[in-house]
């Protein structure tokens, strides 16, 4: 049996296309799909990234750093957009791994999804965590140290001393509120996404509004600092490198496509999703960035929350005008916004786990209970439960810096992987109805899969060894599991007896 055998075409477009109890539910439309795009993208990037990237590499003209990390990230969202409307069904890029380039680079990439998609969701659980506890305290609510990070974190504590924490209880309990609205329904949780999208986009267009009537021409000159002397540190080297970091800012349009097959036309449908999210998202990052680094020396920018010290330059220019009420109220105000923003990506994040789940058990490489639905829900919910626990542990006791690089790994191999999907399948089913044609191919797919490997390649040597030792776990599953199990080499002995 070949382990790069390739799951035909068409017999995906058949499964997506099936109705029934046993199937999801085609209950999302193309506000939905946007929506599910924006909440995915909006989150610790637009809060903490831009600033820092901003002060480290490219001063005011982070501008321009935004603009080139939303032309990458659209690179990858081409190519993500011609197989979600060609094969349009829930797995992603496992699914397209496994109609283009075989079985086993299918199960590959559906075990490196799940440092995307898990342990995504649950490097922003504990961002979420972070920020409750702090708007907490601001409303004389204190949450016990010892309870709100990861075990053997030191804390600071009033009065100068420290605290061994020992357990992160925020974000299990936001983990476990999510996990039930998920089980509950896919429409339901599109909905809350939806609301909570809202909010935190007019919270971040607020911000803009606000913090325009106050920015200084002064601080955005020279627009473009002189370079240092070695590479990345400013000049046009360093608006280079800004966008290298940003690019992590835009991870998560992809996880629209786990939603293919609950999308109502997903042919129309998910590239409206992936790139209407992406552009969305691409001019509030720029204008953002611009605001930031008009209200404040660029300089200033190089802290954990550099937006909250942008707000504060704001709040000191407007005392004594009509806006003193309201940027007084600011800090709120962005601290509602990342908190309502991290809940997003949550949902976005741990929606799409189960579903890669269900694709890889409907295809016999998983064991079948990850393939059951929910009577009545429609819902993976057997996955969805075990997504949660695998996430409530991973936030409750998991450092963020060590998660925060193990999901930007998984995310670029993933795009690798597609980028080439693409070319691979334009070679071989060249006849193949396309909805929607990636442009100037091969060039864009080439340019994807080359941007996403360099930044892997500048990513640290301990991430690399996490990544190689969870990929011997996972090909250790596959052919103790997964490759006895499977239908398509099932089939394909079969097809070979009867002969």
């Amino acid at each position: 049996m070949s382990i790069f055998r390739t799951k035909p075409i068409e017999r995906i477009i058949q499964e997506a296309a099936a109705e029934g109890s046993g199937t999801l539910r085609r209950v999302l439309g193309p506000v939905n799909l946007v929506t599910l795009g924006v909440g995915a993208i909006i989150g610790t990037g637009i809060f903490v990234l831009t600033g820092q990237a901003a002060a480290a590499y490219a001063g005011p003209a982070i501008v321009l750093s935004m603009v080139l990390a939303g032309l990458a990230s659209a690179l990858a969202g081409l190519c993500y957009a011609e197989f979600a409307s060609t094969v349009p069904i829930a797995g992603s890029a496992y699914t397209y791994g496994y109609a283009t380039l075989g079985e086993f680079i299918a199960w590959i990439i559906g075990w490196d999804l799940i440092l995307e998609y898990a342990l995504g969701a649950a490097t922003v659980a504990v961002g979420w965590s972070g920020y409750v506890v702090s708007f907490l305290a601001d409303l004389g609510i204190h949450v016990p140290p010892a309870l709100s990070a990861a075990p053997g974190t030191v804390l600071t504590v009033a009065g100068g001393g420290t605290v061994t924490a020992v357990f992160n209880l925020p974000a299990v309990l936001i983990t476990a509120l999510v996990t039930a609205l998920l089980v509950v329904g896919i429409k339901e949780s599109a909905t809350v996404n939806a609301v909570i999208v809202v909010v935190k986009v007019t919270v971040v267009v607020v911000v803009i509004a606000a913090g325009a009537v106050f920015v200084n021409m002064a601080n955005l000159m020279p627009f473009v600092p002189p370079n240092q002397g070695r590479f990345g540190a400013y000049g046009w080297s360093g608006v280079l490198r800004g966008a290298g970091v940003i690019f992590f800012a835009y991870i998560g349009f992809d996880a629209v496509s786990t939603a293919a097959q609950e999308a109502k036309n997903p042919q129309r449908d998910m590239p409206i999703g992936i790139l209407g999210s992406l552009l969305l998202c691409t001019i509030l990052y720029v204008a953002v960035s611009g605001v930031m680094v008009g209200l404040v020396p660029y300089q200033q920018l190089g802290v954990a929350a550099p937006m909250a010290v942008a707000i504060d330059a704001a709040r000191v220019h407007a005392q004594g005008t009509a806006w003193a009420a309201l940027m007084g109220s600011m800090p709120y105000v962005v601290k509602i916004g990342a908190i309502a923003g991290l809940s997003s990506v949550m949902v976005v994040m741990m929606m799409g786990q189960p579903r890669i789940f269900y694709s890889m058990a409907s295809d016999g490489l998983l064991p079948p209970w990850a393939k059951k639905i929910h009577p009545r829900f429609r819902t993976p919910h057997i996955t969805t439960l075990v997504t949660g626990i695998i996430v409530g542990v991973a936030a409750g006791f998991t450092p963020i810096s060590v998660l925060g690089e193990l999901v930007s790994i998984g995310t670029l191999l993933a795009f690798v992987i597609v980028s080439v999907g693409v070319l691979a399948l334009r070679r071989r089913r060249p006849e193949l109805h396309r909805p929607f044609r990636t442009p100037l191919v091969p060039l864009v797919p080439i340019l994807s899969a080359a941007v996403a490997l360099s930044l892997m390649l500048g990513l640290p040597w301990q991430t690399w060894k996490r990544l190689l030792i969870w990929m011997l776990v996972g090909i250790a599953l596959y052919f103790a599991y997964g490759r006895r199990h499977s239908l398509v080499q099932a089939e394909a002995a079969a097809s070979q007896e009867a002969r």
